[in-house]
């Protein structure tokens, strides 16, 4: 399933670097995947188009990047980022600081895995199915929150800060994390029997191979009818996840990407049912930055 994801957390707490390994974790395209991504590719008549790409496509574009960059255009268009970010992801890196008019064109293709670029003469519609990852500081300094007192930034300057940011995008965003720096002690001493990146790909590729053998798709497209009978949960776990949702005062858009990342969580988990647990953990995830960005 395509999850995307918000880290928030102070400067040096490692969000980007959780975002450059993401890719090593996602398994290889299959081959209509990368020919898709190819066909994107050669319009621009780059090396990428040449061949056939197995290797998921990961794309930083810059906060200063405007919105014909982010997601195509021009006279003749072009695919932008989010295109060329195709079956792959798309990292955003100091959300706030891109522009508030090119967050919002991300909104359509969030949900629709498409972007349709009007002409005068015609329209052009480029295939946009990614992965965004985005970070953040929670304010200007970067340490609100962070359990030291740091921070210098007043109310105001926080609020405007991370009002950049609008509640319709990120409603659309499944996991908003709150990542925290670790201590010298963490850092230098290394976790012994952690589990590698290659061990966790592996519970990927499987969890994506459960998914297509009860299903004949990834939970990403999982909808309506599907959704409901593919996700089901218990009834009283029903009670508990309804009570949840007005708690937080979630829409319906988030209920149903709950469910799907409770789904996924349950195929890493190799449960054939969506079980309470898995449900915590997912709200948990939609959760856990509320405390750094309000």
């Amino acid at each position: 399933m395509v999850v995307n994801i918000l880290l928030v957390g102070p400067p040096g707490s490692g969000k980007s670097m959780l975002a450059n390994r993401l890719p090593g974790l996602l398994p290889e395209m299959t081959e209509a995947e990368a020919l898709s991504v190819a066909a994107i590719y050669s319009v621009l008549q780059t090396p990428q188009g040449q061949g056939l790409p197995r290797s998921r496509p990961f794309r930083t574009p810059h906060h200063t990047a405007s919105s014909v960059a982010l997601v195509g255009g021009g006279g003749n268009p072009k695919p932008g980022e989010i295109s060329l970010a195709h079956q792959g992801v798309l990292f955003l890196d100091e959300l706030p600081e891109f522009s508030r008019a090119v967050l919002e064109v991300l909104r359509e293709p969030l949900e629709s895995g498409e972007i349709l670029i009007s002409r005068a003469a015609r329209q052009t519609v480029f295939p946009a199915q990614f992965q965004m990852v985005s970070a953040m500081n929670p304010c200007p300094c970067g340490y609100f929150a962070d359990g030291t007192d740091r921070c210098r930034c007043s109310p105001d300057q926080v609020r405007r800060y991370q009002g950049k940011v609008s509640g319709p995008l990120l409603d659309r965003i499944d996991i908003q994390l709150s990542v925290q720096a670790i201590s010298q002690k963490e850092l230098m001493d290394a976790p012994v029997g952690a589990e590698s990146s290659a061990d966790v790909r592996q519970r990927v590729v499987e969890s994506r191979a459960r998914q297509q053998a009860r299903q004949q798709c990834p939970n990403q497209h999982l909808a309506g009818e599907q959704l409901e009978t593919v996700c089901k949960v218990a009834e009283d776990d029903k009670e508990m996840l309804a009570a949840a949702l007005d708690k937080l005062q979630l829409s319906a858009r988030a209920y149903h990407r709950i469910l799907r990342v409770a789904r996924t969580i349950a195929d890493l988990d190799g449960a054939e049912h969506v079980e309470r647990k898995h449900l915590f953990e997912a709200l948990s995830y939609r959760v856990s930055a509320r405390n750094s960005i309000g």
